[in-house]
């Protein structure tokens, strides 16, 4: 099987980056990981956040296996197995697995490769589109996340219609909010993700998609998501593919982080941070 496999992981503006790639070519296993700092203050032994340590745990874990655990194991066991393992990681460190505020949490997106067939799992806004010989562009999976996000984005707008000017005097206003969201993991009115519980199994999502004239697919950590200035626009597959395949994956992310430099406040293009980590994996067949 012969792929084209394009790859970036380039840290935002904050002092981590909680993101994390899975690259496994002699499996054809790939992967996106998209780590989120828990509520609950919490730093390894080098000052690592928790979003840092949870995406990096599930990358070793993932990576480990050989040819036959994977031959033997669907992406979606894959995945679960890993989020016991960042339960035990959790344990070990001192983390109380019943708080959900004090969780290292991460989002992924994760497909194998088969000869006529890809298996993905997914949880949260990690993203997966494939593309077809026609140029059709489908859209895998759903973020989870967006109808969380658009409520804190409807506040940040508020406050800039109060006069607020300030990137960091507008997140003080939205963090509770934001910090209050973190307790939907896996429920039914939140959004599912890695973070040792074992509601997981009820919420991840996965399946197989066939391989007839599929030429591409790519796996995006929300860092990548296209940006505008209506905070309800949902963003266009099409068009992102398209930046993609002209710019290549580096190019497109250097492009948004250019628009995001112009905007470093937030206030054109509303956003909880300057710049977010951006990690992705463009496959070409």
């Amino acid at each position: 099987m012969r792929l084209n496999i394009e790859q970036i992981s380039i840290q935002g503006s904050n002092e981590w980056n909680e993101d994390a790639l899975i690259v496994r070519e002699e499996v054809h296993v790939y992967g996106v990981l998209d780590g989120a700092t828990s509520v609950t203050p919490y730093r390894g032994p080098q000052g690592e956040t928790g979003g840092y340590l949870a995406s990096n745990v599930v990358r070793r874990e993932l990576e480990a296996m050989d040819e036959q655990q994977w031959a033997a194991i669907h992406v979606k066991d894959a995945v679960l197995q890993a989020n016991q393992s960042l339960r035990e990681a959790m344990v070990l460190s001192g983390i109380d697995p019943e708080d959900r505020e004090a969780l290292w949490t991460t989002e992924v997106a994760l497909v194998r490769i088969e000869e006529t067939r890809v298996q993905y799992a997914q949880t949260g806004d990690c993203m997966i589109l494939a593309v077809y010989k026609d140029g059709t562009v489908r859209t895998v999976t759903h973020d989870q996340l967006d109808h969380i996000d658009l409520q804190t984005r409807k506040r940040w707008k508020a406050c800039l219609y109060q006069g607020m000017s300030s990137r960091k005097e507008i997140r003080a206003q939205v963090e509770p909010y934001i910090r209050k969201n973190k307790v939907l993991m896996n429920t039914l009115q939140g959004y599912s993700a890695m973070n040792g519980q074992a509601e997981l199994a009820s919420f991840l999502e996965y399946g197989v998609i066939n391989r007839i004239n599929l030429t591409g697919l790519l796996l995006i950590t929300d860092g990548l998501f296209p940006h505008s200035e209506d905070i309800e626009e949902k963003w266009d597959a099409v068009s992102l593919i398209k930046e993609v395949e002209e710019k290549g994956l580096r190019g497109y992310a250097e492009s948004l982080i250019e628009l995001e430099q112009s905007d470093p406040d937030c206030q054109t293009y509303i956003r909880f941070k300057t710049s977010d980590d951006k990690t992705g994996i463009w496959i070409r067949f």
